[in-house]
């Protein structure tokens, strides 16, 4: 088969197509004829820098994938020859990923795709609504009622995350950038805050009448998480996709704090079924029409994956960037 892979961590220029062997189904996996990808940061990041999991670095990067099952280990039974399926199965810790023609797949990190999306919709889904899901529903348990603030309105994970919270019952107030006003309004918070006219105060007395936020999440983070803990009100909970340098106001606010990495099942070989069933309730909510993935009107197939992680570099993207086979 094709694939795309890499020997060593550099700019995009590393990328090069080579042929590999086919893969081939073994106990707990699935091969899957690979139709769509897409790029999260974490891909760029493995691919040109050195992190935890890059001594065991695979040739064959991204992790979210779309296709279709051509070959099922005898174990298997949720999912047979033929079935549309969409997951985050690769492309990190020595397992390689989606960009090559068909991918070996464990089983239990796969699901059904939403019947209502494209493959390359599809594709675009898998870590961002793991992650979601993961910060909402497992870390800070939102609830109806909960008045909850979001960053990052159109983002990969953020605009997901509205959605989702939308579906908890939860009140959500978003921010975002001024050049994406328009399609912030689609998403589908209650309250939308343009970060670069608002302070921090100023919407926190908007929209809380200056008792805080109950819940904030912020997969923005970087200097953006002090402002989550300045908006978050005291005994409340804050979640974040990214490290924090100074937690101190976690101490003086009381904050409940949370980390999400939903790479764990994927490095460290634990709870991989969680994975599968949450892409189940997602597909569930999707084809329900209460959560739409957004993608960047680029149109990369994955021998132009190079081009795609320039695109997602400049920061120009609106979007999740899918790449098509």
């Amino acid at each position: 088969m094709k694939a795309m892979i890499i020997k060593e961590i550099g700019n995009t220029d590393v990328f090069q197509q080579a042929e590999k062997a086919k893969p081939v189904a073994k106990p707990g996996h699935m091969v899957v004829e690979v139709k769509a990808s897409s790029v999260n940061p974490i891909d760029t990041m493995l691919r040109s820098v050195e992190l935890p999991w890059s001594a065991n670095l695979p040739e064959v990067l991204h992790g979210d994938v779309a296709g279709i099952v051509v070959e099922v280990a005898a174990d298997v039974t949720d999912f047979k020859v033929g079935d549309e399926v969409y997951g985050m199965a690769g492309g990190i810790n020595g397992v390689d990923g989606a960009l090559a023609e068909f991918m070996l797949v464990d089983a239990r990190l796969m699901a059904q795709k939403p019947k209502t999306l494209s493959m390359k919709q599809a594709a675009a889904l898998p870590l961002v609504a793991i992650t979601s899901y993961e910060a909402l529903v497992d870390k800070m348990n939102v609830q109806p009622g909960d008045n909850l603030l979001i960053h990052g309105t159109t983002g990969g994970v953020g605009h997901i995350a509205v959605q989702l919270a939308k579906v908890l019952g939860a009140t959500v107030t978003s921010t975002y950038s001024p050049a994406n006003a328009e399609l912030a309004k689609t998403v589908g918070a209650d309250n939308l805050v343009d970060y670069t006219q608002e302070s921090v105060s100023d919407y926190v007395e908007k929209y809380t009448n200056g008792e805080g936020f109950d819940k904030i999440f912020d997969p923005v983070a970087g200097d953006n998480i002090q402002k989550s803990f300045e908006a978050a009100k005291y005994n409340g909970h804050v979640a974040t996709t990214l490290p924090i340098a100074d937690p101190l106001q976690v101490a003086l606010k009381s904050l409940s704090f949370h980390s999400v990495l939903m790479l764990i099942p994927l490095c460290h070989g634990i709870n991989h079924a969680a994975h599968g069933r949450i892409l189940t309730e997602i597909a569930e909510l999707v084809d329900a029409g209460k959560i739409t993935p957004i993608l960047d009107e680029s149109n990369f197939s994955i021998w132009e994956v190079a081009k795609a992680h320039d695109l997602l570099a400049s920061g120009k993207a609106v979007g999740k960037i899918a790449l098509t086979v």
